[in-house]
């Protein structure tokens, strides 16, 4: 099946539902789905098949779909896995497009060589029948009452999605969520997910109204792209939390580079969910403390934390889990604290966290919290009380309730205790406030709520524009085909780094030698004094056999150096093919630190790029973090910023701060090799000496693999990189002009070509007045996901100073099927063919995607539009609200 969200809606909206297997034997699958169906209120028409009964449940039994009395909008499919294909093909002859299949086994041989389960999906491609499973437990949708699953409980209707791969997980969870009165829009069981899947449930519920959260439970992801870019949808659409299973490290696995030994699965499913803006949890009790504390309109500007309490045991209980979480203990300002000393007893703790004592009274506690919201170092309170008899628990509440609503920041509060404060604990539920029962779970509320605020804004996040200068690509290509023409994959140091060069990265100077004469005359070149390295295909970590020497003086040193390696490498690894040797300059700086940059190749996301503390104890350190290509600048800092090396490089004692845009411009860098040359499958640079000079690369080492003849270079990325093949230089009556694709760097000049346009273009484009484009809104604009959009840019002069004149942007549905335009010019360069040139590119682009259909809305005064779509060919029709609907059929396929 492709990417599609096609006839899903028949699964959450269907108003006749067919039950294939129905039966009335006691514990079957299909007697306990025909049963959930009907004690759940479903108000459409419920059709059981099965040639075995006449009747079922005072209902007539029909012997095949054929049968039927009409076409059912939703079929469940209870039977052998043998009959499946048939059904399927059946259903969709008779015009359904939705089916459950709940049976398993379709992994067994099936008609003309084919899987059961390829022979199903075969079956409905014609039709596009859409298949949620097969192996599933089913799907609930509360709000129609459908139950159309053998889940033993039903969910409660709420506002809530919950999909999961797990069957059991399913049943467990609706459960849990029963007994908490917890709601849900639609709870789906994705099963073995051979058609809907992750992408498509994301792409459908993140437009979904009924939706306010979507949950997801999930095992293994298949189509990384496709799950990438529903997700990064989602995300930005509405909070979206996910708990990814399968968590502990797999056995470390034999490895070219160390990079690829270290880039474990879990540590790429984290960087992808990081990098699509999701939030990860780690238990279903986590997720549901997520959306409850993702509900609440506010958001931290950053992870400081002020602590609220009347006793000092659980405030320093909650710091505690705040800071060995790696969260931060707000520091609060001497204002704060003097303003608090006047209006608290003399014994209250004069710091973060603020004990107020047992003893207070409620305006100490509205005092106290006033005084913390003010407080300009803190970005979220956490109140903590203990039930005491000096004042009761819900006369605090309401004492604080106003404080809280009113507040800038976020609060979260923590009432221990039992019935003492089930009141308190009721009414702020029922203001809106997150409730937490201890304050460990209340600071991990609190994390979720940093970590979901950081990875939106990576989202929304302008990078400076990069001043890097432009790699040399055909040296770096002409490397690679040598190595490759030469049938050499593993590529050691001096090819690497040759590499590494052409990229702009900074290497030290090295020469090869075959021999022991050849290596002392490369010293003589080089100069000393020098460092030696073995080369060997069989020795992977060169230090595990002695084979660096440093800091060699002088010939004689050298030619000592170079007799004892041999001898040590043949003692400690015998048989080891000896290829030569590396001579390289000796790079003395003292103050480096040393660090690695590596490239992985994952088998769901493709390459990874790695960075942390390096050297010889590199996986002993385990400070590393992973990141999807291609990076920026402020991706770059996030991935730095998730080590622990991240706060040596700021500097310490006698070691200055280290040049930390030396380190980002080699990560991007490294990111836009991984786009560039397809065949690198690992790459380690290590060490990467950084300090306040710069940065160089000691050592480096490749793994390519070939790529086939005509193969999609870019297949593998789950992220599309920038299309550069995509710009072109244009003539116009304007100058000379640049179309291309708009890029997350033209910020500022779209925010500055958004000014240029008059009021009324602005409402042309917008439907509405707005005199800014807020941070979010030129995010959007400008970081688009190029699988899913494309937006061409006119721009004139220099690339360092160009001028955005004007833009023309497609949003294509998931099906890549329909796609959404819209075209604006500078106001003051209207009526110069501008907006034609922009046009007639964007339907190119658009019938090279393949798309059936490209459309558009245009306000009935915005006439240079309508005329515009006219000339380009479109159909004009006027929609009973006034405005105009542009068509344009292009002669692709509709699904």
């Amino acid at each position: 099946m492709c990417m599609s969200v096609r006839n899903l809606e028949r699964f959450f909206s269907a108003r006749s539902v067919a039950v294939i297997g129905a039966s009335a034997r006691a514990g079957s699958i299909g007697a306990t789905v025909l049963s959930n169906l009907l004690n759940a209120g479903f108000h459409g028409a419920v059709w059981p098949v099965n040639p075995r009964y006449r009747e079922l449940a005072g209902m007539p039994v029909y012997r095949d779909v054929d049968e039927l009395p009409g076409c059912p909008e939703l079929a469940v499919i209870c039977t052998p896995a043998a009959t499946v294909p048939g059904i399927v093909a059946a259903l969709g002859r008779v015009g359904c497009r939705a089916a459950v299949v709940l049976s398993a086994g379709l992994d067994g041989p099936g008609p003309g060589g084919r899987s059961l389960r390829q022979a199903m999906l075969d079956a409905a491609r014609p039709f596009l029948l859409r298949i949620l499973g097969p192996n599933c437990v089913g799907l609930l949708v509360p709000g129609i009452g459908l139950n159309a699953s053998f889940a033993p409980v039903a969910a409660l209707p709420g506002r809530l999605a919950f999909v999961a791969q797990s069957g059991a997980l399913v049943t467990a969870v609706l459960d849990w969520a029963r007994t908490r009165r917890i709601g849900f829009s639609c709870f789906v069981s994705l099963g073995d997910g051979s058609d809907v899947d992750f992408g498509d449930l994301l792409d459908y519920l993140a437009g979904d109204t009924g939706t306010d959260a979507i949950l997801l439970y999930a095992e293994s992801v298949r189509q990384a792209r496709k799950f990438m870019s529903a997700a990064r949808s989602a995300a930005r659409a509405k909070p979206t939390v996910i708990v990814k299973a399968g968590r502990v490290a797999e056995a470390a696995h034999a490895a070219y580079s160390h990079t690829g030994a270290l880039a474990g699965a879990d540590r790429v499913y984290d960087a992808a969910l990081r990098r699509a803006g999701m939030l990860r949890v780690y238990t279903t009790a986590e997720l549901f403390d997520a959306v409850a504390i993702l509900a609440q309109p506010r958001r931290p500007a950053g992870g400081r934390l002020a602590i609220l309490t009347n006793g000092g045991g659980p405030g320093v209980m909650a710091t505690d889990a705040l800071v060995g979480g790696g969260g931060t203990l707000a520091q609060l300002d001497p204002a704060t604290i003097d303003a608090l000393s006047q209006g608290l007893p003399p014994t209250w703790s004069h710091g973060n966290p603020v004990d107020i004592i047992g003893d207070a009274p409620v305006e100490r506690y509205r005092f106290a919290l006033q005084a913390l919201l003010d407080d300009p170092g803190t970005d979220a309170v956490l109140f903590i009380h203990a039930p005491t008899a000096i004042v009761s628990s819900a006369e605090i509440a309401r004492a604080l309730l106003p404080l809280m609503r009113a507040a800038r920041l976020p609060v979260l509060c923590c009432w221990l205790g039992g019935d003492s404060v089930a009141q308190a604990r009721a009414l702020c539920l029922d203001a809106g406030m997150p409730v937490f029962d201890t304050p460990e779970e209340a600071v991990r509320g609190f994390q979720q709520l940093v970590d979901h605020g950081r990875n939106q804004r990576l989202l929304t996040q302008v990078p400076p524009a990069c001043a890097m200068g432009a790699p040399d690509c055909a040296a770096a290509r002409g490397h690679v085909d040598a190595l490759l023409a030469r049938g050499v994959t593993a590529v050691g140091e001096a090819d690497a780094k040759a590499v590494l060069d052409a990229y702009g990265i900074g290497v030290v100077r090295t020469e090869t030698a075959r021999n022991a004469a050849e290596a002392i005359a490369a010293a003589r070149v080089v100069g000393y004094p020098v460092a030696l390295k073995i080369q060997s295909p069989d020795v992977v970590h060169k230090s595990d056999v002695g084979g660096v020497v440093l800091d060699l003086a002088d010939e004689a040193a050298l030619v000592e150096a170079l007799a004892a390696m041999e001898a040590r490498v043949g003692r400690l690894r015998p048989g080891a093919r000896l290829a030569g040797f590396t001579v390289q300059a000796m790079a003395r700086r003292p103050q480096a630190h040393e660090l690695i940059v590596g490239v992985a190749t994952d088998p769901v996301f493709g390459p990874v790029v790695l960075f942390g503390q390096g050297g010889v104890a590199v996986e002993v350190t385990a400070d590393q973090s992973i990141a999807l290509p291609p990076l920026n600048r402020i991706l770059a800092a996030d991935l730095v910023g998730r080590t622990r090396v991240a706060r040596l490089l700021e500097g310490f004692r006698d070691r200055p701060r280290a040049d930390l845009d030396a380190l980002y411009d080699v990560l991007v860098r490294v990111g836009q090799m991984v786009v560039d040359l397809p065949e690198l499958a690992e790459l380690d640079i290590n060490p990467l000496l950084l300090d306040a000079g710069g940065a160089v690369a000691l050592d480096a080492r490749m793994r390519l693999v070939p790529v086939a003849p005509g193969a999609d270079p870019l297949a593998r990325m789950a992220i599309l990189p920038y299309p550069d093949w995509l710009e072109q230089q244009v003539d116009s009556v304007l100058g000379p002009l640049t179309l291309r694709p708009i890029r997350p760097e033209d910020a500022p000049a779209h925010q500055a070509f958004f000014h240029a346009l008059s009021p009324e273009d602005v409402h042309f484009r917008m439907f509405g007045m707005m005199r800014e484009l807020p941070p979010a809104q030129l995010a959007r604009f400008t970081q688009i996901d190029y699988a899913r959009e494309m937006a061409f840019i006119a721009t004139r002069g220099s690339s360092a100073s160009a001028e955005t004149l004007g833009v023309a942007r497609v949003i294509i549905d998931p099906d890549n099927t329909v796609g959404e335009f819209a075209v604006v010019v500078r106001s003051d360069l209207k009526g110069r063919g501008l907006g034609h040139i922009l046009m007639q590119r964007l339907l190119a682009y658009c019938r090279q995607r393949g798309l059936a259909r490209v459309r558009g809305v245009a306000l009935a005064e915005n006439v240079r539009m309508h005329g515009l779509a006219r000339a380009c060919g479109f159909r004009l029709d006027t929609g009973a609200d006034g405005t105009v609907e542009m068509t344009l059929e292009l002669g692709g396929e509709l699904c």
